[in-house]
């Protein structure tokens, strides 16, 4: 169906925009407050945090298996209850589960923000973020993260280009202070400790978070993460995952407005491909399989076809220079594999 104010050639320009009713707020808030609890705690467990979560069992035999998966529910019940006693009772707890959550949160409103506050400035519809919150342990960091949905058409390429790129260069903005800190408060551990204390999981260190270490004169593989490095980390595989050039992620949007619809449809099939040969050898080189769930995304996103705006105008020369500078953050973000198992 076409909008009747694009078939004629008439920008938005005096378009009413839908404001948020209290209700809305109100809905939006509550997710925003549940999310928080659920970073919160997840900033407290494994891997993020101090307490071990992985279960002691060592099933050996298929019966042995199912009696652990039976005890599972209660063991998770127990572990969450156990992580909220250790919040509350002990005030070095909760300052780093809310330096986590706090600092996470921070980074992914950054991030929405952005693109809602682009979308006001296009006068086009756009719902507030919705935070998602999971339960500790199932999302690791207790969110799989928070979008907007955008209700009307775009009215031009320039619109698709800024409301894109304004989400990931908000939260990359956002992230450098967090992650300043993070870096400048890591403890340093000599090469004994580090061998003592070495856990299954090993978190890769974009490209940023290496410049920040060499200006602090700290060498990453003997340094432990605290709570604002693994926000921080968060936030630049955030980051980096939506400006992949797929569909309608954030990259997939930059690439649309720069390059076209033509381009943006190899783009993804493309990212799809790579991805799906990195999650291979992620898993047979590091045991992880975390980019397969990158891939999934990746292929369904690239069957989802890019809305066409009315305008069809090429971007100037100051936006194709901020598409560059969102190819340098992703280069800064971007880690083929971000998390190893040992």
């Amino acid at each position: 169906m076409t909008d009747p104010e694009f078939s004629d050639g008439h920008l938005y320009a005096d378009r009413h925009v839908l404001k948020p009713t209290t209700g809305t707020w109100i809905r939006h808030i509550l997710l925003l407050g549940l999310t928080f609890c659920t970073v919160t705690i997840a900033g407290t467990l494994f891997p993020f945090g101090r307490f071990q979560t992985l279960p002691d069992a060592d099933p050996q035999t298929a019966i042995e298996f199912l009696q652990l998966l039976a005890t599972l529910p209660t063991r998770y019940a127990g572990l969450i209850l156990e992580a909220i006693h250790n919040l509350f009772s002990n005030p070095e707890n909760l300052v780093y589960g809310l330096s986590f959550s706090i600092s996470l949160l921070f980074i992914l409103l950054s991030h929405e923000m952005g693109h809602y506050i682009a979308c006001r400035l296009y006068r086009v519809d756009a719902t507030l973020p919705f935070f998602i919150p999971t339960p500790p342990m199932i999302g690791p960091a207790g969110t799989f993260g928070a979008f907007i949905k955008i209700l009307s058409p775009m009215p031009s390429r320039r619109a698709v280009f800024d409301i894109g790129v304004a989400g990931p260069i908000a939260g990359f903005l956002a992230l450098i202070p967090i992650a300043l800190i993070g870096v400048a408060t890591m403890q340093v551990l000599t090469p004994d400790q580090v061998g003592n204390q070495q856990g299954m999981i090993t978190f890769t260190d974009p490209l940023l978070m290496r410049l920040f270490a060499a200006a602090f004169g700290i060498n990453l593989k003997f340094a432990v993460g605290n709570a604002f490095y693994f926000a921080a980390w968060v936030g630049l595989l955030v980051t980096a995952l939506n400006l992949i050039p797929s569909g309608q992620l954030d990259g997939g949007h930059v690439i649309y407005a720069v390059l076209g619809e033509r381009v943006h449809h190899w783009t993804g099939r493309v990212a799809f491909a790579v991805m799906a040969t990195l999650s291979v050898l992620g898993m047979y080189l590091y045991s992880s399989p975390s980019g397969f769930l990158i891939a999934v995304i990746l292929g369904v996103m690239m069957r989802i076809r890019h809305p066409r705006p009315w305008d069809q105008t090429p971007l100037d020369a100051k936006r194709k220079l901020m598409a560059f500078a969102s190819l340098v953050i992703f280069v800064l973000c971007f880690v083929p594999f971000p998390i190893q198992i040992n």
